[in-house]
């Protein structure tokens, strides 16, 4: 842990970021530690994370049922070739269910996870970045602060919300009349502590924690594009004679376009890194997932390598990119402006 705390050079361009810090008297992207009205920080950060969290899975959740659906089909063994993502919706649409609760089948624990998940993300995402600038002796965070604060944060957020994962891969996975579906969440974590033990609820958590560096190197991608902009709008302003206002930092908004930009470019750079270990991740959380898939990490890419190539390791990417992007800008887009009010 020392080691990943110690300064590196204050000029360094870290991760390779696209975006260089400016001097830390400009930056108009940082909150101070102190408190917004009744709100301290860590708690604007939570909320602004529950708000995107809620709004976002309402409006993808369809489409991430297409994606869960894609990853856990094996090409081996199997006679029918893997669905496409119109066959996917298909297959919603034709059963003898109303066509919308299908396609929010598994709604509950999606909205549950993604909701507590940003929340405490940016929560711990927060208290991260302080604690390790401070123990770094800067003022502000750096790009590598940024990374090693959200993977901390992420592997924290992991670790608490992986047995909701585990229901809502499951239960995204099947139909609610296919034979074995859990009707509920609250049926589902019966039958997993029932049939698997505690253990059941934890599948995946491993995969979980090695895709922490999606969100570091999302932020450290982030973050500092955010700074740059954010100071450009500053000095701009300040030399229009506009001044910060009275609120100062605080009253330099993102523009929701800069916001979508920004978003794109790190959620791109993060899941081109990293989408391989959702695959794992939604395999190893399924039904039966030691003989579906292989035992533990090294047996389930075993098998996908065996069985499938490379083109396993990517399963449901089409769908994930078409997904991901549309759940990033509501994402950043909520948290953003939710944010901002509460600082103001």
């Amino acid at each position: 842990m020392a080691g990943a705390l110690s300064r590196p050079p204050d000029n360094a361009q870290d991760f390779g970021s696209p975006c260089p810090p400016p001097p830390p008297s400009s930056d108009a992207s940082y909150v101070p530690d102190r408190r917004h009205g009744r709100l301290p920080p860590a708690a604007v950060e939570s909320v602004a994370g529950l708000s995107a969290g809620i709004v976002s899975t309402l409006v993808v959740h369809p489409l991430d049922i297409v994606k869960t659906r894609m990853q856990i089909h094996r090409s081996a063994g199997s006679a029918s070739p893997p669905p496409t993502t119109v066959a996917i919706l298909r297959s919603l649409a034709s059963n003898n269910r109303p066509v919308l609760l299908s396609l929010y089948r598994g709604l509950a624990p999606n909205l549950v996870g993604n909701a507590t998940s940003w929340a405490s993300f940016f929560f711990f995402k927060s208290r991260f970045e302080r604690l390790v600038a401070r123990r770094r002796g800067r003022e502000r965070p750096s790009p590598s602060d940024y990374f090693v604060a959200s993977a901390a944060a992420g592997a924290s957020t992991s670790a608490l919300t992986n047995p909701v994962w585990v229901l809502k891969t499951r239960m995204l996975s099947s139909d609610r009349g296919s034979a074995g579906a859990y009707p509920s969440m609250l049926a589902g974590a019966r039958a997993i502590l029932r049939t698997e033990g505690p253990r059941g609820l934890y599948r995946g958590l491993a995969v979980s924690l090695l895709g922490v560096s999606h969100g570091a190197v999302q932020f450290a991608v982030y973050e500092p594009c955010k700074r740059v902009y954010l100071n450009g709008r500053k000095r701009a302003r300040e030399g229009e004679g506009e001044g910060a206002g009275a609120a100062g930092d605080a009253a330099v908004k993102m523009t929701n376009e800069a916001t979508v930009v920004i978003s794109s470019a790190a959620k791109l750079v993060a899941g081109a890194v990293t989408y391989p270990y959702q695959v794992l991740r939604s395999r190893m959380q399924n039904y039966h997932a030691d003989e579906r898939f292989g035992r533990g990490v090294a047996g389930v890419v075993a098998r996908i390598w065996r069985e499938e190539g490379v083109v396993g390791f990517y399963r449901g990417l089409v769908p994930g990119v078409v997904r991901v992007m549309p759940a990033t800008w509501v994402t950043f887009l909520v948290y953003e402006n939710v944010k901002y009010s509460l600082l103001r």
